[in-house]
């Protein structure tokens, strides 16, 4: 099923850049934003995990640097039946977490430098099992590809932008909408992309919330974090995070940044605990 959901979202976003292409500049721009979707596309695909790595800036870990990192999720993946991912440090205050990858056997999971230091070990369990359950779902590359297409919107969107501050938008026979269609484009395509990505995170978080808790055998140690981490997210600046890539948290990392706040990709915190405290594992 969730190969069908990759293959629909794929699409789904290739039509939209086709769409934004043939606003801004008409049959050309079509042509050529169809063009760079597809190459997007194969990209994304076979180097998902290795994009959204660079694009947190998360540094690979040995386990010498992090024994108990390890050690916790080599415990894990035995409980889920996976390979063990390759795990990665992001270096960042606010405490959260991701995983990546096409498959099981090409994933990853990244922690960033505030979560180390504000949970406890049992916590921390709960916020592992709950990234390997994503790997588990085989949802990790949807996301990813969903991250990856958000940048690239987000990105041609800032270049409209300056183009119209220092060089303006003509109108022509080829595109009628000329000056129109970009600013359109400027506004509708960041909010196309951000509602992709709310559709995304908030129908699998559940689920991973669920199968995370059977991983560890105890949804107390999840619950406890997701409190924790959503306490942090509103005083602990997300620093060196993208909104493009906020769907890949475990909770969304822009609680206090303003207008970026009333745009969450996740459900509420206070739900998906309360689902987990009346669990039966």
């Amino acid at each position: 099923m969730n190969t069908l959901k990759t293959w629909f979202l794929m699409a789904l976003l290739t039509v939209l850049m086709v769409l934004m292409g043939s606003l801004i500049g008409g049959r050309g721009g079509a042509l050529l934003f169809f063009v760079i979707a597809m190459g997007m596309n194969l990209i994304s695909y076979w180097f998902s995990a290795s994009i959204a790595i660079r694009m947190t800036r998360s540094q690979e870990l040995s386990e010498h640097e992090a024994p108990q990192l390890f050690h916790l999720m080599r415990r894990l993946t035995q409980n889920a039946g996976l390979p063990m991912p390759k795990l990665y440090l992001t270096p960042s205050p606010q405490p959260n977490a991701f995983a990546t990858g096409r498959n099981p056997a090409n994933s990853a999971v990244a922690v960033t430098e505030g979560i180390l230091q504000l949970l406890t070990p049992e916590e921390l369990e709960g916020v592992l099992a709950h990234e390997l359950a994503h790997i588990k779902n085989r949802d990790v590359l949807i996301s990813t590809i969903a991250a990856i297409f958000a940048g690239a919107i987000t990105w041609i969107s800032d270049i409209l932008q300056w183009g119209m501050i220092f060089g303006g938008a003509r109108d022509d026979e080829d595109n009628p909408l000329g000056i129109v269609g970009t600013v359109v484009m400027m506004i509708v395509g960041p909010i196309a992309a951000l509602l992709i990505q709310m559709s995304i995170s908030r129908s699998r978080e559940y689920k991973a919330d669920a199968t995370g808790a059977r991983i560890c055998g105890s949804p107390h140690g999840l619950a406890n974090a997701l409190v924790k981490l959503e306490q942090a997210a509103h005083h602990v600046p997300p620093i060196g995070m993208k909104p493009s890539t906020s769907h890949l948290m475990i909770v969304f990392p822009f609680k206090g940044a303003g207008l970026a706040s009333l745009f969450s990709t996740h459900p509420p915190i206070q739900e998906r605990v309360r689902r987990l405290r009346e669990m039966r594992v």
